[in-house]
């Protein structure tokens, strides 16, 4: 009995691998403690129920946690620290659909946050990015 509950753990293990969605990983905790406890209760009814009671306890205090940490394990592109809130020079005149910017020597695409166009020259300020375009403000 308690191979075929380890196999679902194990199949509720490879779902959350290739579903990374941290809700198939409650089932497959569970699954491997009913297994260990298949090993001194024989009775597939009690078992049912103690796999049902610990997922449910499981997806609410389990996962609430691991959906926090996984926020803050996002993987850091230090965009953050070393571009926002930087001042840039405009390699080209910045509209809300094209521009470039220059920082540190390196050319970044930029966006205007604002209505109206930032002439080239003009100094800037990287308010925020998406991927590899820069979005930025004219500093009066």
């Amino acid at each position: 009995m308690w191979e075929i509950i380890l196999g679902v753990g194990i199949v509720f293990l490879l779902l959350e691998i290739f579903l990374p969605t941290l809700f198939c990983i409650n089932f497959a905790i569970a699954a491997f403690i009913v297994a260990i406890i298949s090993l001194f209760v024989g009775d597939i009814a009690i078992l049912t129920i103690i796999f049902c009671v610990l997922s449910v306890i499981l997806i609410y205090s389990l996962r609430p946690t691991l959906l926090k940490l996984s926020k803050n394990e996002k993987l850091k592109t230090g965009i953050e620290d070393k571009y926002i809130n930087k001042i840039a020079i405009a390699t080209e005149e910045i509209t809300k659909d094209k521009g470039a910017i220059s920082i540190y020597d390196e050319r970044w695409q930029a966006r205007n946050l604002e209505d109206g166009i930032i002439n080239k020259g003009s100094n800037v300020r990287i308010i925020k990015n998406e991927s590899i375009v820069m979005f930025v403000q004219k500093i009066d």
